[in-house]
């Protein structure tokens, strides 16, 4: 067992090495290209930077992605990431052992274990994909429609959608269903809205006065 203040002396000296790794004092060009704010980014920030030094902005968010999937679909493991119960030193000692991931990622888990932040660790994976996405020039688009849509349409609608967004950048659609529509289309890509669907001119003809 060590003492308090060996834990101490090796928390210090692990916490000096990730600080070092995840720094975001760097130049411009490993910067995210965009910028987003709040605790999340800040993390997310940091490990881009780190992974874009080393080359490897598509291996980190791989793994991050794959830490995301599991903290979400299994109990036993976001049970250790999220009981405030469990002591920072034994998520830091788990998260250390981790062999599938490479340091860049473990060096993140150990400064957010240090700091009980391994909860947040969805957020923060999420929103590095946010910055990776911006960097391959994707932009997001939701598809609401009645009932699900084939392949053709859908490749109608991303060619469609190809047309309205600036030259070098390319759409990303999630398809969802949703039957309360009745039928036609809604359209999310980017802050955009449109509504296409069956319901909204239905609401729109509820509203005409009728004399």
């Amino acid at each position: 067992m060590l003492s308090t203040a060996a834990r101490a002396c090796k928390n210090a000296r692990v916490n000096t090495i990730v600080t070092r790794s995840l720094s975001t004092k760097t130049d411009e060009s490993h910067r995210p290209i965009i910028t987003i704010h709040g605790l999340h980014a800040r993390y997310a920030n940091a490990v881009y930077v780190a992974a874009s030094k080393a080359g490897q902005l598509d291996k980190v968010e791989s793994e991050l992605n794959g830490l995301k999937l599991a903290q979400e679909t299994s109990k036993q493991f976001a049970s250790l990431m999220e009981n405030p119960l469990i002591s920072r030193d034994v998520k830091t000692k788990y998260v250390e052992g981790l062999d599938k991931v490479g340091d860049i990622t473990r060096n993140l888990l150990v400064t957010m274990a240090g700091n009980a932040r391994l909860a947040d660790l969805p957020k923060v994976a999420s929103t590095y994909t946010q910055l990776m996405k911006a960097k391959r020039g994707e932009i997001d688009a939701k598809i609401i429609s009645a009932e699900k849509l084939t392949a053709a349409q859908l490749k109608e609608v991303q060619a469609a959608m190809k047309t309205q967004v600036p030259k070098g950048k390319s759409v990303v659609i999630e398809a969802v269903t949703d039957p309360s529509i009745v039928g036609g289309l809604q359209v999310q890509i980017g802050d955009q809205f449109l509504d296409l669907s069956v319901k909204s001119r239905i609401d729109e003809f509820s509203r005409m006065p009728i004399n």
